[in-house]
C-alpha cells in the first residue's frame, strides 16, 4: 500500500486524509492567515492500463473469472472494455455479472477522470496473449506479435508458436525463429485456426 501525498497551501496546517487511494486527494487545514475552515483540495492522477488490470484483476478472479486483458480509453465519454476467460466458456450472465461487480468497484474507487463506459466481453478467437501462461498454453498455434521496438528492421511476426517462458517467446516466422522478449511485446494475438 502506498501513502498519499500530501501538499499545503499558503502555508496551512496538514489536515487529515480524505480519500486513501495512492495519489487521490488530500485535505488541507487553514492557518491563522487563511482562517478556520478547511480547504479542499482534490488531485487525480491518471490511471495506466496495467495501473487498472492490477486495480481490477483481483475482483475479477475473486469472482472466478480470468481477466484476459482490457482495453482503456479513458476520459469523457471514454471506454473501458474487460475481456474475461472461465472454463468452459464466457456467457452473457457472466458478463453482465462481472460489469455489475467491477462497475460498483470503479464507482467507489473512482480510478478515472470524467465519464466513461464499461463493457465486458469474451477473449474471442483472436484472444489477446498477455501472461507467459497465455503463451503457454497455446504453443504449436500460430499468433501474430507487433513490438515495441523492431528486431532487425522488423516490427511485426506472424508464424507458429515455439515455446514460451517467463522472459520470452519464440516463434517460427518464414522458416527462421525468433526469440521475442516479453517486456517488448506491444500486442501478441492468438490466429483463428478456419
Amino acid at each position: 500500500m502506498t501513502t498519499p501525498r500530501f501538499k499545503s497551501l499558503a502555508g496551512g496546517r496538514l489536515g487529515g486524509c480524505v480519500n486513501s487511494g495512492p495519489e487521490r486527494g488530500f485535505l488541507v487545514g487553514g492557518d491563522r492567515e487563511m482562517g478556520l475552515w478547511p480547504i479542499f483540495l482534490f488531485r487525480r492522477t491518471e490511471m495506466g492500463k496495467e495501473d487498472l488490470i492490477e486495480l481490477l484483476e483481483p475482483t475479477v478472479n475473486a469472482l472466478g473469472y480470468e481477466l484476459v486483458d482490457l482495453d482503456l480509453n479513458a476520459g469523457r465519454g471514454g471506454l473501458v472494455r474487460l475481456f474475461i476467460d472461465k472454463a468452459p466458456a464466457v456467457t452473457l450472465a457472466d458478463c453482465e455479472h462481472v460489469s455489475g461487480q467491477i462497475g460498483d468497484l470503479l464507482d467507489v474507487e473512482d480510478p478515472l477522470p470524467g465519464g466513461y463506459v464499461l463493457e465486458v466481453s469474451s477473449p474471442g478467437l483472436d484472444r489477446r496473449l498477455r501472461k507467459p501462461e497465455h503463451f503457454a498454453a497455446v504453443i504449436g498455434s500460430e499468433i501474430r506479435v507487433e513490438l515495441k521496438r523492431g528486431i532487425d528492421g522488423r516490427r511485426r511476426f506472424r508464424g507458429r508458436l515455439i515455446s514460451a517462458d517467463a522472459a520470452a517467446i519464440e516463434i517460427e516466422d518464414d522458416g527462421t525463429r525468433w526469440q521475442l522478449p516479453l517486456a517488448e511485446l506491444s500486442i501478441a494475438r492468438l490466429v483463428p485456426k478456419n
